[in-house]
């Protein structure tokens, strides 16, 4: 394993056995690596074996054969878990406490003394936003709120690696970009996040690189570059001449009409220049827009084509 790697994966496999004898593979010849100081999406359906996954990562499952590799340590070592931190999708707190009394509590399972443990808790309060509000009861928190109670208790030993599990899911807008920030930020700092998510635009928004599964086998992984596309085209055009929506209808996806304007959604390059020489002299050119495919609809086009 190079320096560059915070995990490598690889033939991961995780078989439940039932009643009968039989086996369940939750997760099937896994191979895949993050790279330090990246930011990982792990994203794939219901059911497609990534809190498996993830659980093998910190060591709380054992594969039942391939091996897993978290900062130069088999996962599940105490130096691995010295250097990794984990948020569940639906972080825990006794609610009587406050975020102070709850970040001092972990402080304490890392051994820190009084005086370090209160410049800590100030730090990571104020850092995620929660400076105000430490002293309130976890009762009169927002989900907003006691997910960056969460993020705060995850870096309080600084980790090198950091596991988020849905940590953006059910928060309201502003909550959601601060969170979506944070976990940028995080990434400048030199910080490797493995982010697992149903949030497909987030995942977009802040990963370098994305692995997709389904069934328990990955089916695509690369940066955003390589996995996204230009989709269609969407050429505008004003006072067509008469016939000429009609020569165009069968050569485009989609024809639509709004006044004197007319819309035309064109798939491939190719037919976009016939379409612009079709329309040369025969119509005015309003625009044309390339669509960019987003990670939701690479996500559906293959879930749906393993799934056929």
């Amino acid at each position: 394993m190079s320096v560059a790697e915070a995990i490598v994966v690889q033939g991961l496999t995780k078989v439940y056995k039932g009643r009968l004898g039989d086996g369940v593979a939750a997760v099937n010849d896994l191979n895949f690596q993050v790279n330090q100081g990246e930011i990982f999406g792990f994203i794939g359906p219901n059911g497609a074996g990534k809190t498996t996954t993830i659980k093998m990562l910190l060591g709380l499952l054992f594969p039942t054969a391939g091996t897993a590799l978290v900062m130069g340590k088999p996962a599940g070592d105490i130096d691995a878990k010295h250097k990794t931190s984990y948020l569940p999708e639906s972080p825990y707190f006794y609610e009587h406490m406050n975020a102070g009394e709850v970040l001092d509590f972990y402080c304490q399972l890392f051994r820190m003394g009084p005086g370090a443990r209160k410049e800590k808790i100030g730090e990571l309060l104020d850092r995620v936003g929660l400076a105000k509000d430490g002293q309130r009861a976890l009762r009169q928190y927002s989900k907003g709120m006691l997910q960056r109670v969460g993020i705060a208790q995850a870096l309080i030993n600084d980790p090198d690696l950091l596991i988020f599990d849905e940590p953006t899911s059910g928060l309201d807008p502003i909550a959601h970009k601060d969170i979506q920030d944070l976990i940028l930020s995080l990434r400048d700092q030199g910080k490797t996040v493995f982010l697992s998510s149903h949030q497909l635009s987030d995942v977009e928004r802040v990963c370098d690189r994305v692995a997709i599964i389904n069934r328990g086998e990955l089916v695509k992984i690369g940066s955003m570059e390589e996995l996204l596309h230009a989709g269609r085209t969407i050429i505008t055009i004003s006072k067509p001449q008469t016939g000429l929506v009609d020569q165009l209808t069968p050569v485009v996806e989609h024809v639509a009409a709004e006044g004197d304007r007319v819309r035309l959604y064109v798939e491939s390059e190719e037919t976009v220049h016939n379409v612009l020489d079709m329309i040369r002299d025969k119509a005015s050119l309003i625009s044309v827009v390339p669509q960019r495919q987003t990670l939701e609809d690479l996500f559906v086009e293959i879930v749906r084509e393993v799934r056929k």
